[in-house]
This record gives structure tokens, sequence and C-alpha cells, in this order.
């Protein structure tokens, strides 16, 4: 059982100031209260506790190659995201279950550095080098779960149904880690993962197509109708110009009309990027109810465009964060940059705000904070409760800026004028994972993610 005292400690309706918190062996809360209960000895944390952040989308090998596609040889055709993409394949031909999950476990560490306390991962590494499947289907989705225990924090894994190399094409040799020729293969991968989280009570997995090109028409109509109720659903679409020039000429519809056309989306599904997209788009996925996945440090690092959130906003529509190919791993540094992308365009500054909510700082937290657990499949609203996890990041109250602040001021200094150095520290099921910007077992995950790198050697 562990008990802390913080300064305050955010809910859905405000600071709770001061915080005493409370938690059984399992991590799960056993009592919150802005006053101590005798006889109780309380851990001091001068700092300001928030909801550990969700990271609805991630590809963690692509970490491997993160910020070293950024050379642009002078005179050389334009670089975009498909150019980038052949990059991607080349590292992922390279990648061992051993090296995958020394990979996943620094990357993962190091999104709970940044205040991270789950990750969805969109997965789709699943076969050997030669594209054979292992003897144990989902080895590379249980390196993947591994890693996240090691680092300590939570993992909704997402095996992606990957099938075709483009609409109506065959797939490319370099995707051949990739694929799964029919739906039953993907459903047989599928039911492995589903064992192997079963076996974990950190992991949880949810279903996923990777796009609209991978997967035939026919297939992707099948396999959503027959996705288990309780299931997330996850999928890329409308991510790059080419891709809806594409649909258009191969499905005669644009991916989001045709996706909303031909499958019941609903409140389990989760749009990644969805950049583009027109008006009556925009208001038919706020009616559905679905989720849309925004990973701005990616969409602004490949040039994938702005997403419509403004207007999206305004119909309801709800969305999530992720860091995808984790170029950048900060929660404030997505949510500013999403923030920010907004106010450029539209040249207004309350892009973050509703009728009933003027606090920025406040929308974005329960935006993608919600909408985030979603992703996770965990419907839960509030904030933190009784038998829920102890699951929090924690602002340091001796930061300058955040320590001369009123109450009703600090959230909004640390979304906008915060970054990870002001982190004290992170808790994930009631423990703490990172302390003073230093996760509790760095330096052995450190020593294997440099072997891992030096071996595959693309840095």
């Amino acid at each position: 059982m562990n008990n802390f005292r913080f300064n305050a400690l955010l809910q859905q309706d405000g600071w709770l100031s001061p915080a005493y918190v409370s938690t059984d062996p399992q991590g799960l809360i056993t009592r919150l209260s802005d006053a101590p209960q005798d006889s109780v000895s309380y851990e001091p944390v001068e700092g300001y506790a928030l909801p550990g952040f969700q990271n609805a989308h991630s590809h963690a090998f692509q970490y491997a190659m993160a910020g070293i596609a950024e050379v642009h040889k002078p005179g050389a055709v334009a670089d975009d995201f498909w150019s980038w993409r052949e990059a991607m394949y080349k590292v992922a031909l390279t990648i061992s279950p051993d090296q995958l999950e020394a990979i996943a476990t620094m990357l993962y560490a190091e999104m709970a550095r940044h205040g991270y306390t789950r990750v969805a991962e969109f997965h789709y590494l699943h076969h050997d080098k030669d594209g054979k499947p292992y003897a144990n289907l989902a080895e590379m989705g249980e390196r993947l779960v591994a890693a996240a225990h090691t680092a300590g924090i939570k993992i909704t894994l997402v095996p992606m149904f990957y099938q075709k190399g483009g609409f109506g094409m065959a797939p490319q040799d370099h995707q051949r880690r990739f694929i799964s020729h029919t739906m039953a293969n993907y459903h047989a991968l599928l039911e492995a993962t589903r064992e192997v989280v079963s076996r974990h009570s950190h992991a949880s997995y949810g279903f996923g197509i990777h796009s609209l090109r991978a997967v035939t028409p026919e297939d992707i109509r099948q396999s959503l109708a027959d996705v288990p109720a309780a299931l997330p659903v996850h999928i890329h679409i409308a991510e790059q110009l080419k891709e809806i020039e594409d649909a258009v000429d191969y499905l005669g519809k644009r991916p989001v009309q045709w996706l909303l056309d031909n499958v019941g989306v609903n409140e389990r599904y989760h749009l990644v990027h969805a950049t583009h997209l027109n008006d009556r788009e925009v208001q038919r996925i706020a009616e559905s109810g679905a989720h849309v996945v925004l990973c701005p440090s990616t969409e602004g690092n490949l040039g994938d465009g702005l997403f419509p959130l403004g207007s999206f906003q305004q119909l309801g529509g709800k969305w999530s964060i992720g860091t995808d190919s984790h170029v950048g791993l900060n929660p404030l540094e997505e949510l500013r940059i999403l923030d920010y992308g907004q106010r450029l365009t539209t040249h207004h500054r309350n892009i973050f705000t509703s009728e009933t909510e003027g606090d920025s700082s406040a929308y974005a937290i329960r935006q993608s904070l919600v909408s985030g657990r979603a992703a996770m499949g965990n419907m839960t609203r509030e904030y933190f409760k009784v038998n829920q996890p102890f699951d929090a990041v924690v602002y340091d109250a001796e930061s300058p800026l955040i320590g001369c602040s009123t109450l009703e001021n600090v959230l909004p200094t640390i979304i906008y004028s915060s970054d990870s150095s002001h982190c004290r520290g992170t808790i994930c099921d009631g423990r703490w994972i990172v302390q003073q910007n230093r996760h509790i077992h760095s330096q052995p995950i450190t020593g294997s993610f440099y072997r891992a790198i030096k071996e595959i050697g693309v840095r």
C-alpha cells in the first residue's frame, strides 16, 4: 500500500488541493481526499498530479529511425511520405524479436519519462525477415507486451490486418513481414494476440485494419462486421492526398466516404490521421461518434497536412493524440503543435475551447485523456476515482513558472509553458516508474537499446 500527498490533483471538475491518495498493493486507489487520514504516513510530493497521458498511436519499431530521415541531398527529387516509407521498410526488414523488444522498451521508458502511462501499439511487424510466420504467431507482439512490462507502462496491442501492397495491388516484397494473406490468417494472429495479453494484467488488445489500401474491400466489410463488441477498432485513413486520389480511382469514393458508407462506424472506431477531409466527411465522422487520432509531430514531420480540427470540434468531434513514428515524445508538444497549427490557419487563439469550457488547457486534457482511454478500450471518464488504477504524471511545484502560479493558472502553465524537465515523475499502478526525470530501470534499458541499434546499424 502506498500513500501520497500532492499539492493538488486534477479531477474532471477541477483541482483537488491538497490531495491525499492511498492505493492498495495492486495500485488501485482506495482513498482520495483533501484531508489526511489519521495514523497514515504520506509521502510528501511537491507537485501537481495529472492523469497519465494516453498515447493512442505508436509504431514502436520506427523509434529506431527517429530523426535520421532528415538529410535531403541537394537536387534530389522531392522527399515526401512515400519516399520516407521506403526508408522505413528498410528498417523494418532488419529487426529481430530481441532487437524489437530492446527498442520498444527504450521507447516506452521514454514515453513514461514524458508522462504517458499507456500506449496503443498499432502493430504490423508480424513475421520473420523472410516473411514467414513465427512458430508463435504473436512472437513480435509478445515482445512488445514484454517491453511495456519492463518499462512499467500499460499497452493495448492492436495487430494490423495488412494484406495488399496498395489498392488492388499484390503485396511488395519489402512488406513481407506485415502480410496476412487472408482473413483466416489475420484472425489466427488476432487469437494468438488475445491469448498473449490474457496472461498479463498490464495488457489488452484491439482490432485493426492498416488502411483501406492494405485490405480488399470485401475483407474490410466482413472483418469489421465480425469484430468482437468489446474491442476498439483502429485504422489509418486519408493521411495523404495520393491516398485520396487512389481511393477514388479504385473504390469510386474518397476513403472516409467509402468507410462510412460501407461499415457501421461508431464510437469504438479510432480513425488515425484523417488529414484530408471535406466538410461532409467531418460532419459524418462527428455524427458517428468515432474518434480521430491525431499525431501532430509525425504529421508535421511527414508533411501530411493539418486536420480540420476547428470544424470537427464545433460538431462535438472527439480526438486523441499519438506519437506515431516517435520523432516527438512529449505530450505537451503534441497538444501545442495541434493547437498552434489551427491558430496559424484560422488566425484565432481559442481553438481548444467550447461553448461551455473556455480553458484551452483543461479542454486539451479532457479530449486527449477520455478519447485516448477509449482507444485502449477503456471508457472511464473520471480522471481519478476509487478502485481505478492510480496512473499519474506529476509536474514539479518548484519549477519557476509553476511555482509562482495561482492554482487556476497551474494547468495552462503546464500545458503551454512546460517541458519534460518539469516532470517530477510518473506513477503507474501506484508506483513510481520515473523520478526526477529518470526511469527507475534506465541503465539496463539503455544498454540493451544501444546494443540493438549497433547490431541493426541504422544510426
